[in-house]
């Protein structure tokens, strides 16, 4: 996915122990896809830090237990049509929070989940985001830092 300039988008948000709600559910269903078998109940515990302990060391970066940006790109999945799976999940649960995306949270990378991300692509059309139907880097950073309105 292309960016005419990156610098217009909202940078990656910082998530550690004690957070709730948004964007926790994400990095645990990313972190699921990575092999955890986390509850993804949107709150950052003890299990989540561990987890993100453990994926920072599995990608050779420091585990402090924060999900800032060098960890958001180690764990971000890029999905798209015919995709399936916790980072799927997570992608959609991101698209079902905001107004005026119809998708299903179901793990499956359908027509509806490629139309609800061309959707939330054209929203950021503005910021220079290729709208391809594919939730790459660049699109899930938008959607975990909170870009198009919920």
């Amino acid at each position: 996915m292309s960016v005419t300039t990156d610098k217009a988008l909202d940078p990656w948000p910082i998530v550690k122990s004690g957070a709730r709600f948004h964007p926790v559910a994400s990095v645990q269903h990313l972190l699921n896809e990575h092999g955890h078998d986390l509850e993804v109940d949107a709150s950052f515990g003890p299990l989540t830090e561990a987890a993100v302990r453990a994926a920072q060391r599995d990608f050779g970066l420091e585990a402090d237990g924060v999900v800032g940006p060098l960890t958001w790109q180690a764990i971000v999945v890029t999905v798209r049509h015919g995709s399936r799976g916790h980072a799927v999940r997570g992608a959609q649960q991101e698209l079902d929070t905001r107004d005026g995306f119809d998708v299903v949270v179901d793990g499956v990378f359908g027509p509806r989940t490629e139309r609800a991300v061309r959707a939330f692509q054209s929203a950021l059309s503005a910021f220079g985001v290729e709208v391809d139907g594919i939730a790459g880097p660049v699109t899930w950073r938008a959607m975990v830092s909170g870009m198009v309105s919920h």
